[in-house]
């Protein structure tokens, strides 16, 4: 059987998932997508083997079998909850915003959806998610980006912290991971994965770096567990497109689909 998957946003990441299933997945087929300039969204699909209609958000579900939800965070509950009311696996993205929408997990529950969250950018959840069930005492994120990676975050407007012409790394924020998706929606929404495999938002402390000597976007995690310690780091190359996310990003939602219909899954 293949099933059909619609993507919710043409942008960095929705147009390197939607070419690659145009190249081809097996058991996977494109089936849409929705992009806020449809012809801007048509003419990325010319190269396409097979063009597929752009919808709007709400009418992804009509089309698929699975939605990959990448648009702005503001826009999760447009693609999601329609979706998920009619029976739909969703792969949410903006996982930040799952974390004050989390009654979309119960409507899942009710209609037979199911919700997943990719690993994205991040690295070891699985070791995480596997720590959890013996207990885990603390955990902590570092995130490293470059200013321009961070500029415009809503949390910078807000309490006037300028990030530009640094020439120091800038601690810009320390508090918890909700705190940190509402105050950064388009660039932590790792600190909220990385919450949902462990021990919640409210105990996942992050702190935000503006950091002018590096390239690339640094996550670094510390577990303190029962079963284990766990240290780990990731440097990932910022998009051409979209610095505030890395190329990982979109690899890891087409994974994530490969995992929905292959014979062999590895990883917890």
């Amino acid at each position: 059987m293949t099933l059909r998957v619609a993507i919710g946003g043409f942008g960095a990441i929705g147009r390197v998932v939607a070419r690659r299933l145009d190249q081809g997945i097996e058991g996977l087929t494109l089936a849409a997508v929705a992009a806020r300039n449809v012809a801007r969204a048509e003419a990325a699909m010319a190269g396409f083997v097979r063009t597929v209609p752009v919808v709007p958000l709400a009418q992804l579900w009509e089309k698929a079998d699975i939605v990959v939800e990448c648009a702005p965070a503001a826009l999760l509950r447009e693609v999601a909850e329609p979706a998920l009311s009619q029976g739909r696996t969703v792969i949410v993205l903006s996982c930040g915003a799952l974390l004050d929408s989390l009654d979309l997990v119960e409507l899942a529950r009710r209609q037979s959806g199911r919700i997943v969250v990719p690993t994205g950018a991040l690295l070891g959840l699985d070791a995480v998610i596997a720590a959890a069930e013996g207990g885990i005492a603390s955990v902590k994120m570092i995130t490293r980006k470059p200013p321009q990676g961070l500029s415009g975050a809503p949390h910078l407007v807000a309490n006037n912290i300028d990030i530009t012409g640094l020439t120091a790394p800038k601690c810009v924020f320390n508090g918890t991971a909700r705190e940190a998706a509402r105050g950064f929606p388009a660039n932590v929404n790792v600190a909220a994965a990385l919450a949902l495999a462990g021990v919640g938002p409210e105990r996942t402390m992050v702190e935000i770096w503006a950091d002018p000597g590096v390239t690339r976007n640094i996550h670094r995690i510390e577990v303190e567990a029962a079963a284990a310690r766990l240290s780990m780091q990731v440097e990932n190359v910022p998009s051409a497109e979209n610095p505030r996310t890395g190329r990982l990003t979109a690899l890891s939602v087409i994974a994530a689909l490969k995992k929905l219909t292959s014979p062999l899954a590895i990883g917890t």
